[in-house]
């Protein structure tokens, strides 16, 4: 009986979790929250505003079930039994229970004399683009294992970056910042970037970025060949850089151990927060842009909260890390000198143990990069490049208008028109993108201006209308429909009074005129003629 009660116990448990996903499936295709309309007066209006809602939800569940019916890939994941830990898991071993196509992404190239690399993947996932610091730059696809390009540009590389597709990359060199087509042919020399450390580019803006040792942040537009900003930190050299991907505000590392946030259309930094004792040495934002992860010369990883611009928790390393990345999934890479460790969930709440571990067995640590839509962790080093598989790394599904690793020469040419179709101004970069589209408020300043000034009105007005009714006498009876109707009548009367009186002046004047005329006659003339005469006489 216990059993059988364990196991009914079970179910509402397991459906419980089963609506849950069903609702946050639900609430990701929504407009947002539901309208109030109890408290709506007007019953059409209300009625219509209900039909609209109950429109809306239908079509969120339908788009919640179509999600799930053409997106039924689901993120692998490492599971131990017992006292194992997945930590202690070796490459070795996860490759050998992997499957073949899998297991054939883990690879190491052996490159001694150009390194060490920095390393770059495209949106998709599908190209890679290598950047050795003795000037080797090269192309790849990858997960075909086919080089597409391969050059030697005889000086030092600090960084390498793909543009809006694999057709172009740039190259922070010794002095200037260059760009190269897929055949490795040189298409243009920024000579306004001057000794560039860090590279970054905005795929909704068509901006590549770059901060160096002199610590001014550039702005250059690539689909007009114009640039858009150019901002002096005032904080010295500058080698750390990555974009926050939810409003695409670029977040720099300093030697004061400050992390600032700069946009195009401000002068001066958005945001200022003091991260670490140290110099910050790497920084990593995820994918929906709430947190931030950096890493200080005094041994501490924070997780930082970027809605409320405070941290969440820290962890401490005894080697100091070098580099930070955060996978689609949410999955922590942090790399210190030869050693790698992988951290599930470190995001959210701080965790006793890192998810895997994994070390460089010659060379020393550069540069991290998850691949997009793969289970890879790339790791550049000063003896070539190493990958890693990394369980639960990636997103399973890809969205084909956003990031396809599939497509071909037209689908790429149609998306790349799309891009330039969909392009948004510099201006639009804002610290909370949910404002663009909405209307501006006044001041506080103004808004309590306005409201003394109308309270002030609003005041002498009741204060003039009391003086008034105070000045006002009031007779007991005065508006009786009987006392309008004689006060109506009064006036009539006293209407016809004046022109009875105006009738009668006239008249007597007119008389006095006829006397008169009568008195100047002839006494031979004839009455009938006295106006004529004295009108003759005038």
């Amino acid at each position: 009986m216990v059993e059988a009660g364990e196991q009914l116990g079970s179910q509402p448990r397991k459906r419980q979790k089963v609506d849950h996903d069903k609702a946050a499936r639900i609430k990701k295709f929504r407009r947002g929250d539901p309208l109030a309309t109890s408290k709506i007066p007007d019953k059409k209006l209300k009625g219509n505003l209900r039909y609209q809602e109950r429109l809306a939800n239908e079509a969120a569940e339908l788009a919640a079930k179509a999600d799930e019916w053409l997106l039924p890939g689901l993120a692998g994941a490492l599971e131990a039994d017992g006292m194992e830990r997945t930590w202690r898991f070796k490459q070795d071993e996860v490759v050998r229970e992997a499957e073949v196509g899998a297991a054939r992404k883990v690879f190491d190239l052996s490159l001694t004399e150009l390194g060490p690399y920095s390393v770059n993947f495209t949106r998709s996932g599908r190209f890679l683009a290598l950047g050795g610091r003795k000037g080797h730059l090269a192309v790849m696809d990858w997960q075909r294992g086919k080089l597409i390009t391969e050059i030697q540009v005889k000086e030092t590389t600090r960084d390498i970056q793909f543009l809006h597709n694999e057709t172009f990359f740039a190259a922070a060199q010794r002095k200037y910042v260059y760009i190269y087509d897929r055949n490795g042919v040189e298409v243009h020399c920024l000579k306004e970037h001057v000794e560039a450390n860090c590279l970054d580019f905005l795929p909704h803006h068509f901006l590549l970025c770059s901060v160096g040792h002199p610590g001014v942040l550039r702005y250059q537009d690539t689909s007009t060949g114009q640039t858009a900003a150019a901002h002096r930190t005032r904080l010295g050299p500058c080698s750390t850089m990555r974009q926050n991907p939810w409003n695409a505000v670029l977040c720099l590392g300093h030697a004061a151990g400050t992390v600032t946030m700069w946009a195009p259309n401000m002068a001066t930094p958005l945001v200022r927060l003091l991260c670490h004792r140290g110099p910050v040495k790497a920084l990593a934002i995820d994918r929906d842009g709430h947190n931030m992860v950096t890493a200080g010369a005094d041994g501490q990883v924070r997780v930082w909260d970027l809605r409320m611009l405070r941290p969440r928790h820290a962890y401490f390393s005894r080697a100091t890390p070098d580099r930070l990345d955060i996978s689609q999934r949410g999955l922590l890479a942090v790399g210190a000198a030869r050693s790698i460790q992988v951290w599930q969930g470190a995001l959210e709440h701080k965790v006793q143990s890192p998810y895997m571990r994994h070390d460089v067995y010659s060379g020393r640590l550069h540069d991290l990069a998850f691949c997009p839509y793969e289970d890879v962790l790339a790791a550049g080093h000063s003896e070539g490049l190493s990958t890693m598989l990394v369980p639960g790394a990636g997103e399973p599904n890809y969205d084909s208008r956003v990031a396809d690793p599939f497509q071909g020469r037209k689908a790429k040419r149609e998306q790349e028109v799309a891009q330039l179709l969909d392009k948004l101004q510099p201006d639009m970069i804002v610290l909370d993108p949910t404002t663009i589209g909405q209307v501006r408020k006044e001041p506080k300043q103004v808004q309590e201006e306005a409201r003394l000034a109308a309270l002030v009105a609003e005041r002498t007005e009741s204060r003039a209308a009391l003086e008034k009714q105070a000045e006002k006498k009031k007779m007991k009876g005065k508006n009786k429909p009987s006392k309008r109707h004689r006060k109506k009548q009064y006036t009539i009367i006293e209407e016809h009074k004046v022109d009875a009186k105006g009738r009668a002046q006239k008249d007597k004047e007119f008389g006095k005129t006829e006397k008169n005329a009568e008195d100047s006659l002839p006494d031979d003339a004839p009455r009938a003629l006295a106006a004529f005469y004295q009108k003759g006489r005038k």
